[in-house]
Formats: structure tokens, C-alpha cells, sequence
């Protein structure tokens, strides 16, 4: 039993680690912590979404310059926003009105890391106008994707 000098120490933690068969999974369980379980499944590659916003007028081009480069399916979404243009200013019936969020439309795409180059180069070429405006690619490291209808998991339900 400890005295009032004594300081108590907390146990140590108990650590349990191990590999299973395919698919490999490993388990990690500290005793003062919840259990992490990771699986690894052999032959799945790492994924990335690509998130483009682009100008409307140019969303057949880039659809099929995507659909030349491979890819199958996206999604599109109608947003507005703005950036460094800052909207701009239109007249309408002798009235002068500012136009703040500009109409863009927004791709989102989830592919392998191989594809990755090829599709952001594919948007870049036809997206382009040279003027201000054009948009943004944003890519972002995506950790699992699962097909809704057959389970499958990974690259595989790309």
C-alpha cells in the first residue's frame, strides 16, 4: 500500500501485437488505449480524389478529354465562388449591379496514383482560357472507397 510520500506509479501498459493470414491485418491493443485494427490488402493501390473547379462553358471539353485519359465517372456539381477576380460588375437596364460569386462548376474524381498526372494535365489543357478565372485542381490523398452495390473496396470500386 502507498503512503502519502509515496507517489503511485500507473501500471505499464500491456501491448498485444500480431499478423493474421490474407487479407493482413494487423492488431495493436494497449491496455490504456482503444484497439486499432489496419488491414492491408495486398494489390490495392493508394487512391486520390481530384476536386477541379472550373469555368461551365468548359466542362464537355474537360469531360471528354477525362474520358480520353480513362476515366469513367465523376461528379459534377454547379457551384459559385470567387478568387482573385473578385466577381465583376454587370448593367442591366441602365442599372450597374455587383456580381460577386462567379458560376463555376465543380469535378470530383477519385483515381489511382497512377492516374493522377494524366488527369490533372488533361483538365490544365482544355480547362484553360489563359484569362483569370479559370479555377483550381486540388488533390488530396483518399483513404478507402467502396462500391455501394458489391462490397468491393479500394481501387477495385473505383
Amino acid at each position: 500500500m502507498a503512503t502519502a510520500a509515496e507517489p503511485i506509479e500507473p501500471p505499464a501498459p500491456a501491448r498485444f501485437s500480431g499478423t493474421t493470414g490474407w487479407p493482413h491485418i494487423s492488431v495493436s491493443f494497449w491496455m490504456t488505449m482503444r484497439p486499432t485494427i489496419s488491414v492491408e490488402l495486398p494489390g490495392v493501390n493508394e487512391m486520390k480524389k481530384i476536386e477541379a473547379i472550373i469555368k461551365p462553358f468548359k466542362l464537355e471539353e474537360v469531360k471528354d478529354a477525362l474520358g480520353e485519359v480513362g476515366i469513367e465517372g465523376m461528379t459534377v456539381t454547379e457551384v459559385k465562388g470567387f478568387g482573385r477576380q473578385k466577381g465583376h460588375t454587370e448593367l442591366y437596364r441602365g442599372a450597374e449591379y455587383v456580381v460577386d460569386f462567379l458560376p463555376k462548376v465543380k469535378l470530383e474524381l477519385a483515381v489511382d496514383d497512377e492516374q493522377v498526372d494524366r488527369v490533372v494535365e488533361a483538365i490544365i489543357e482544355t480547362a484553360r482560357t489563359g484569362k483569370i478565372g479559370d479555377g483550381k485542381i486540388f488533390v488530396a490523398d483518399l483513404g478507402q472507397a467502396v462500391r455501394i452495390r458489391t462490397g468491393e473496396a479500394g481501387s477495385h470500386a473505383l
